[in-house]
């Protein structure tokens, strides 16, 4: 299996990668944010899963930057038998829509904490705030925010019974040019 996407029918090692990094991460991110629900408000595990939170996200940001850049450098591989009209669009709908949470939803992040005035942790490092302090606007990019979070759930779940579908319905390669180890 080669590194980059190329004339194969699979994708590189690379967009496989990225792709299940950007999952687990998503993962983490969403864990964390639920899990903080078990602790008290204020107490110190809860404020660590609100850290781990936000700095997962921001990952989510850096790691999808990445992607698209693989992505614009490679080609995707083709899925075959090709997908009817009717799905094609629906699919780059939702590619899209996946795309523009895991960009827009790490962005909103920031602003919250930036406009709350709060630190903006990463990894040890005080990243700068983006806007200047205004709780007003910090509490409305929250409640977007968590709204916009919940249809994430949504838009990950329509994203993997798509490829469920795909693979064990329409019995194409969709999910497989995805899966690791199957060279």
């Amino acid at each position: 299996m080669s590194l980059r996407n190329g004339a194969t029918p699979r994708y590189g090692v690379l967009s496989i990668g990225l792709h299940w990094l950007t999952l687990l991460l998503l993962v983490a991110v969403y864990a964390c944010i639920e899990l903080r629900e078990f602790f008290p408000k204020g107490s110190d595990p809860r404020e660590a899963l609100k850290a781990w939170h936000f700095m997962l996200g921001l990952s989510v940001l850096a790691l999808v930057v990445v992607r698209l850049v693989v992505s614009l450098l490679s080609p995707t591989p083709p899925i075959e038998p090709a997908l009817p009209k009717w799905q094609a669009l629906p699919a780059k709908l939702v590619h899209l829509a996946l795309y523009l949470l895991m960009i827009a939803m790490p962005l909103a992040g920031w602003l919250i904490l930036s406009a709350a005035g709060k630190p903006i942790p990463f990894f040890g490092l005080q990243l700068p705030a983006l806007i200047g302090e205004n709780k007003e606007l910090a509490g409305s990019i929250k409640e977007l925010h968590e709204v916009v979070g919940t249809v994430g759930y949504y838009l990950i779940g329509l994203h993997a019974a798509a490829a469920l579908f795909h693979h064990y319905i329409a019995r194409d390669n969709t999910l497989t040019r995805m899966l690791p180890g199957r060279g």
